[in-house]
C-alpha cells in the first residue's frame, strides 16, 4: 500500500534497526534500577549483573530488547507497542538460545550426575500500545497449546510465563515511582503521540518538538540531549516498523476478501511470498511451489514492493 507521508523525505540511517527503550536501559545502573522496581528489591551496583542479550535471532528485529544475569536470575525484558499473545512461545525460543549459551560458557554438564544449577527466569514485557490494556496481565504459554477436547487434556511439560506491565502513562503509578526513567520514558512517549496526532505528515517535526519538550522539563534531558540524532532516527524506525506491520495485515485482509482464504491463512501466504522472494524466485515460480492463483502472487508482490 502506498504510503505518502512527508517525513519519508527526511530519513537517515535506516541501518539503525533498534528501539528506544532498550537503549535507555542498556547502561547497568538504569537496569538494576528497573530491576528492583519490577521486583520489589533494593540492590546496587553488583558485581552479579551481566548483560546477555543475543542478536538476530527473533523475526524482523536484529536483536531482541534486553535480556541479563543478576542474583541468580536470568531476565528477559521486552517493549512492545502492539499486543501480541505469542511472546510466551517467543520467549520460550529466546530462554531456549540463553540457556544454552549459559550452559556452555560456564562448563556445565548436563549428563552428569550432579544437579546443575541454572539462574531462575523472569519474563516481563514492558507494554505501551494504544490497545487499552490493565496495569498488569499474565500471558501463558500453555493458552496456545491445542486443546480439542478440554475434557481429555492433560498438561503439557513446558509452561513460560510472561508478565506484561502496562507503561503507558498514567498506568502503574507504584511502578513509575519506584523507577524514575521508566515514568520520564513514558511520559517522552505521550508527549511523541501528542504531537503526532498534530503533525501525522511530518513526523520529524513532532519528534523535535517532543524531544525539545521534554529537554526543557529535564525530561530523560540528558539522554536526548546527547543522542538527539540518534532519538530521532530510532523513533522513525518504530513508526516504519508499525507501518509496516499494519499493511502486511491490510494487504492479508484484502486478498483474504478477495479470495475467500480465512485472514490466519493468507497472513501465512504473504509470509511465505516474503520468503520466497528474498530467495529469489519468481511470482510464476512462487505460483507453482505455492499452488496459488499467479494473479493472487502477483498483486501481492506488486503491495510488498509498495511498503
Amino acid at each position: 500500500m502506498e504510503q505518502t507521508t512527508e517525513y519519508q523525505e527526511v530519513k537517515g540511517n535506516r541501518n539503525i534497526k533498534s528501539t528506544l527503550f532498550p537503549n535507555i536501559f542498556s547502561d547497568k545502573k538504569e537496569l538494576i534500577e528497573l530491576f528492583n522496581a519490577v521486583n520489589g528489591t533494593n540492590y546496587q551496583e553488583t558485581d552479579e549483573f551481566e548483560i546477555n542479550t543475543i542478536e538476530g535471532i527473533l523475526y524482523m528485529t536484529t536483536k531482541n530488547d534486553v535480556s541479563f544475569l543478576m542474583e541468580g536470575t536470568m531476565n528477559l525484558y521486552e517493549h512492545q507497542s502492539t499486543y501480541n499473545p505469542n511472546m510466551p512461545l517467543r520467549g520460550l525460543l529466546y530462554f531456549g538460545q540463553l540457556y544454552h549459551k549459559y550452559i556452555k560458557t560456564r562448563g556445565l554438564n548436563i549428563y552428569s550426575s550432579k544437579l546443575q544449577k541454572i539462574p531462575v527466569p523472569h519474563y516481563v514485557i514492558f507494554y505501551n500500545g494504544t490497545q487499552e490494556e490493565p496495569d498488569e496481565k499474565i500471558l501463558l504459554l500453555s493458552d496456545a497449546f491445542q486443546k480439542e477436547d478440554e475434557k481429555k487434556y492433560v498438561h503439557g511439560c513446558l509452561e513460560c510465563e510472561v508478565r506484561m506491565l502496562n507503561i503507558n502513562y498514567g498506568h502503574n503509578k507504584e511502578l513509575m515511582e519506584k523507577c524514575k526513567t521508566l515514568e520520564e520514558y513514558a511520559i517522552f512517549v505521550a508527549r511523541l503521540r501528542e504531537y503526532a496526532r498534530e503533525y501525522p505528515k511530518r513526523l520529524d517535526i513532532a519528534i523535535t518538538k517532543a524531544m525539545d519538550d521534554c529537554i526543557a522539563e529535564g525530561i530523560l534531558k540528558d539522554f536526548l540531549i546527547k543522542r538527539k540524532s540518534e532519538v530521532l532516527e530510532m523513533v522513525l524506525y518504530s513508526f516504519d516498523k508499525e507501518l509496516y506491520e499494519k499493511d502486511l495485515k491490510q494487504i492479508a485482509y484484502e486478498e483474504g476478501e478477495k479470495s475467500g482464504i480465512q485472514t490466519g491463512e493468507q497472513n501465512k501466504l504473504v509470509s511465505q511470498v516474503q520468503k520466497k522472494l528474498a530467495k529469489g524466485n519468481s511470482a510464476e515460480q512462487i505460483a507453482e511451489a505455492l499452488e496459488e492463483n499467479l494473479e493472487t502472487i502477483q498483486d501481492i508482490m506488486k503491495k510488498l514492493q509498495s511498503l
